[in-house]
């Protein structure tokens, strides 16, 4: 056992005594916690490859992804990280968010990234702001991987809202060519992320929604010369009742796929879910930062959103090859099992995936999937 599924595996159990601590310094220890994790965790390469007793592996839009569950994008967000996932046996490897120019995230009350976890309640929060180095950096990251069998490398990608909309729709598209001439296998753009400036994450068919989808469509889709399938990731507050009229508007312009999706704002409906002991950490944490809720308490609302999805797409009967990935509480294999009844075949996990890493280090995939 190395010593990062060492630390890990002693953090998972103490974790939970977070709860008993002040708001304010249990925030700053886990955002510096998290921080600096993450940055030996990316170069912990397993000494062992993760080998699945029987078959796991998903084909979709002709890339073979070697398990039906990988990270959601925000764990990787300069670039590193794939020999990790790689060996532990995920289903693909997922780099960014990334923007067009770099960001340094959100910074407040001398938290950099802020980010609270709720064990009890095996959920977390975050205010982080798409920190990133860039599309140009990371971009030229992803084209020197080495890549394996069966784990494809896809990128998360966001249009720059700082930016005036004209600038930030070409700069997005310069995003894309960058992405392509890289190599990756598949692409996700990030229309959910709360926690940047200027971005809805309702997705009811906003004007400015459906005028990017086109712009993308028109200026980069429509000009591919090879099989990459771009996916639309669209948030867990999504108005359901709008689940048919945005597949539509997803397939009409040819794109391959859409992912619902990210963490959550609805703090008053969500609150029922985080466990007393950690309900001051929770209140602490959105009216001081905002930010998105993620894990267990998401699990159903990415359930119905995706399954929806699953059912526009079936009523549509799309000629371009559209699937759906789900995003939002997935931790074990009865999400997994879920999510197959209902006809998805692609998950991502985040707050999931580091409960487990806690519980079985780098065999996690293995214990979840067998």
């Amino acid at each position: 056992m190395s010593f990062i599924e060492t630390f890990a595996r002693i953090e998972y159990q103490f974790r939970p005594l977070l709860a008993y601590l002040p708001a304010d310094f249990t925030t700053k220890l886990a955002s510096f916690g998290k921080s600096n994790f993450i940055k030996n965790f990316v170069e912990d390469i397993p000494k062992e490859e993760t080998v699945f007793s029987k078959d796991q592996s998903v084909k979709l839009w002709d890339i073979r992804f070697n398990s039906p569950l990988f990270n959601a994008a925000g764990m990787f967000k300069i670039g590193k990280g794939y020999n990790v996932v790689a060996k532990q046996g995920a289903g693909a490897f997922l780099a960014g968010t990334t923007t067009y120019r770099s960001r340094e995230g959100n910074i407040k009350d001398g938290v950099t990234h802020p980010f609270l976890p709720f064990p009890r309640s095996q959920a977390a929060i975050n205010w982080m702001g798409l920190p990133n180095p860039g599309h140009e950096v990371v971009a030229k990251r992803l084209s020197q991987i080495e890549k394996v069998k069966a784990c494809p490398v896809g990128i998360s990608l966001s249009y720059d809202s700082v930016d005036s909309k004209e600038i930030a729709l070409k700069n997005m598209v310069l995003g894309l060519e960058m992405y392509d001439k890289a190599n990756v296998d598949f692409i996700e753009i990030n229309e959910s992320c709360p926690n940047v400036e200027g971005k809805s994450v309702s997705n009811n068919l906003e004007p400015e929604l459906v005028e990017r989808l086109e712009y993308i469509s028109k200026n980069f889709i429509s000009k591919l010369n090879r099989n990459l399938p771009v996916i639309v990731k669209l948030s867990n507050d999504t108005n359901i009742n709008q689940v048919d009229d945005l597949v539509r508007i997803l397939t009409d312009l040819n794109y391959s796929g859409v992912n619902f999706g990210n963490t959550s704002t609805r703090y008053n409906e969500l609150e029922s879910q985080i466990r007393k002991k950690e309900k001051h950490l929770f209140y602490y944490f959105y009216n001081t930062f905002g930010g998105g809720l993620s894990g267990e308490p998401l699990k159903q609302t990415s359930l119905e959103l995706a399954s929806k999805a699953i059912q526009s797409v079936e009523k549509i009967s799309p000629s371009n090859e559209f699937h759906v990935i789900r995003t939002g509480g997935i931790s074990s294999i009865s999400d997994i099992e879920d999510s197959i009844r209902n006809g998805i075949k692609l998950n991502q996990w985040y707050t999931g995936y580091f409960k487990n890493f806690g519980r079985y280090g780098h065999q996690l995939y293995k214990k979840i999937l067998e």
